[in-house]
């Protein structure tokens, strides 16, 4: 069974600690494979991110640490992103009742 997730997009932050929410957030139906990928993908990242920061490496475009990260974090953003978005409660709601919206 398909598991949705929600597009989490990491911004400014108010007095109050909360992210401030952006009105485009949409929800994405996870596949099982999908959600195993994406599992693998952020341990590997994780993983390599610690090894990185014990090792008490410096930050350098041209690291190839870091640019394995960044490979990694390409393939985890695709494979997220080709999951499709779930419709809003009211998306659905106008579908059920034949209304487009414009």
């Amino acid at each position: 069974m398909p598991v949705a997730a929600k597009t989490e997009q990491p911004g400014p932050r108010p007095a109050t600690g909360k992210p401030l929410r952006k009105r485009n957030q949409r929800r994405r139906r996870i596949s099982p494979q999908a959600g195993r990928a994406l599992e693998i993908l952020g341990h590997a990242i994780e993983y390599l991110t610690d090894e990185y920061m014990y090792s008490g490496g410096t930050f350098c475009a041209q690291d190839p640490q870091l640019q394995a990260i960044q490979m990694l974090m390409a393939f985890n953003r695709q494979i997220y992103f080709e999951c499709p978005e779930v419709q809003s409660l009211s998306e659905r709601f106008l579908a059920l009742l034949h209304l487009h919206t414009a």
